[in-house]
């Protein structure tokens, strides 16, 4: 599935890491769209696979960060929906993101129908995430063969897979 926001260049935006390498910097700017709406978090994997949601502004850059991306807004924050989102709210749309369990194992989730942010944070809380990020919204796509899930059309920036090492 997609994984974040991008610029019309197909570029991340905000902070992107790949392989420990920082391939676009941490964006701590105001502006309008999804992507500003408080707060704004960052999803990363460390070196051991361990994986975090942290707010943008409480992030410090690690040497031990494999994978990054930016987005916003945040979810969940302890378990809790974000108070920005209201339960009657219009402003639908297909949207995407990643949770993270309890005991520390990541969930991600796509809509298949236009839902609020406030529905759809709550489809994390219900599933036992304690935080949460959205990725992005209407030119989300996920490929999932194995769920009847195949979207291969989309023109994306960030990409985020799941795969099997065998052994």
């Amino acid at each position: 599935m997609n994984g974040g926001m991008f610029e019309p260049n197909n570029f991340p935006k905000g902070l992107y890491i790949e392989n420990f390498k920082i391939l676009n910097k941490t964006d701590t700017l105001s502006g309008k769209g999804n992507f500003y709406l408080h707060p704004n978090g960052i999803f990363y994997l460390s070196k051991n696979n361990e994986a975090e949601i942290v707010e943008t502004k409480a992030f410090r850059n690690n040497p031990e960060i494999k994978y990054a991306t930016q987005s916003g807004p945040v979810l969940l924050i302890d378990g809790e929906i974000n108070r920005i989102f209201k339960k009657d709210s219009k402003n639908v749309n297909i949207r995407n993101g990643v949770g993270i369990l309890k005991n520390g194992n990541i969930v991600f989730i796509m809509s298949k129908t236009e839902v609020n942010f406030y529905n759809f944070a709550s489809v994390f809380k219900e599933s036992g995430c304690v935080k949460a990020l959205y990725l992005d919204g209407f030119v989300s796509r996920t490929y999932c063969p194995e769920q009847k899930w195949i979207q291969k059309d989309g023109d994306f920036g960030v990409m985020i897979g799941v795969t099997e090492s065998k052994k």
